[in-house]
């Protein structure tokens, strides 16, 4: 008899036990239900945060440098306090610094201040004001969705400009155009020459939407007059970014006077440090529920294992049987086997059936959660894999029956 004839009879008998105990088996693989319930549901989650993440991330751009004073990651709580006794970085840095770069495609200086901007009786506040110049749209990959964004000319002459983000545009004007007309930033009058396209939220909580961009030189004539400045800094070439966060962090030594020895007095922020920790963040997360699911598993296997022994206990004669007509312990082996795997997998496919509408439900109420076929796929190898670690005892000990006392056996 070759293996897959071993196999296919082994399959027959397997799912003959399993229909003439439904009860049993039921019960039994209520443990992997909930194991596999569980590691799913927090897979899906894991999964579907990790997308909303990364394509929310993907906004600051994963050739953009953020050059500032502290980091976006900070250690520990000196290494915050540290950086906030930095030099602030200044205007005059920046557009030195612009010089210096040969690997940058663009380098935008910004600031922000916060303030309510006003169109005739309505108003919206709390709104970002940054100012900028007009390398800022190649910096920050925004879209103009009507009108046009700050130029050369602008930027260098201070003009009492302004280009609206959707969602101030959409407080502030609805039943008009806000090209060509006037609204208020501190007190002074800005003519809207153009409208951002909608962008979203970054990170689920930053919105550019509400963002209004004027010339640097207006924000530090209205609203401050020594900012600090944030300078974002577009690599040439993804396959050039190691060389030119090099060539950047010189640059800066050299625009900030500094040493090539001497410690930096600023930040190079990445898009990637923030995905590093959020990675570290989700990787705890995984370990903690598969430490949750792995005990909900072993318990199941524990059951399965009792189960499998009973049932070697009960068929004791036919094993008996099978041997004196010459089965080889291999075939009683697999045959014990494929009856613990196909609980098992009975289990996962149960699971499976919970889990996905249960999915459904936490995408739509509570956060992203994405039951992919890699998960599919992983459950139902989790499944194969614990029925055949939890069956191996019953099934050797099977195999291992001598068949004259197999038959004695009542």
């Amino acid at each position: 008899m070759n293996l897959f004839t071993e196999i296919r009879e082994g399959l027959g008998i397997s799912w003959s036990a399993i229909r003439g105990n439904k009860l049993r088996s039921i019960l039994t693989t209520l443990g992997i239900v909930i194991g596999i319930v569980t590691v799913t549901l927090m897979s899906a989650a894991i999964e579907g945060l990790n997308n909303a993440f990364l394509k929310s991330v993907s906004a600051l751009g994963a050739d953009v440098f953020y050059v500032q004073r502290d980091s976006w990651i900070n250690a520990t709580e000196a290494d915050w306090l540290n950086a906030q006794k930095r030099r602030p970085i200044t205007v005059k840095e920046a557009e030195a610094l612009a010089n210096e770069l040969s690997l940058a495609d663009a380098v935008a200086p910004c600031s922000d201040v916060s303030a309510p901007v006003q169109y005739k009786n309505q108003s919206a506040n709390s709104v970002t004001i940054r100012g900028t110049t007009e390398a800022y749209l190649v910096t920050s990959g925004s879209e103009i969705a009507a009108g046009r964004f700050l130029s050369a000319a602008d930027a260098a002459g201070g003009r009492p400009v302004c280009v609206l983000g959707a969602q101030v545009a959409t407080n502030l004007f609805q039943s008009e155009s806000p090209l060509g007309q006037k609204v208020k930033l501190g007190g002074q009058s800005f003519e809207v020459i153009g409208l951002l396209e909608k962008q979203g939220t970054i990170l689920g909580f930053i919105s550019p939407d509400n963002r209004v961009m004027i010339p640097l030189k207006q924000l530090i004539t209205t609203f401050r007059r020594n900012p600090d400045i944030v300078i974002q800094v577009k690599a040439r070439a993804l396959v050039e970014l190691d060389e030119a966060r090099e060539e950047l962090r010189s640059a800066m030594h050299r625009v900030r006077h500094l040493t090539p020895s001497q410690p930096d007095d600023f930040a190079i922020n990445q898009q990637d440090q923030i995905v590093a920790m959020f990675h570290r963040e989700t990787a705890t997360i995984a370990v903690i529920g598969l430490l949750v699911t792995g005990l909900s598993l072993f318990v199941g296997g524990i059951g399965i294992m009792n189960i499998m022994f009973v049932s070697v206990t009960e068929r004791t004669r036919e094993i008996g049987i099978r041997k004196a007509i010459g089965a080889k312990r291999r075939t009683i082996l697999l045959q014990f086997l494929i009856e613990a795997a196909s609980i098992c997998m009975l289990g996962g496919l149960i699971a499976l059936g919970i889990a996905w509408p249960l999915t459904l439900a936490v995408q739509h109420w509570l956060l992203p959660a994405t039951l992919s076929l890699t998960i599919v796929s992983m459950a139902l190898l989790v499944s194969l894999v614990t029925g055949l670690v939890s069956g191996f005892v019953p099934a050797w000990r099977a195999a291992r029956l001598d068949p004259v006392d197999a038959l004695r056996s009542e």
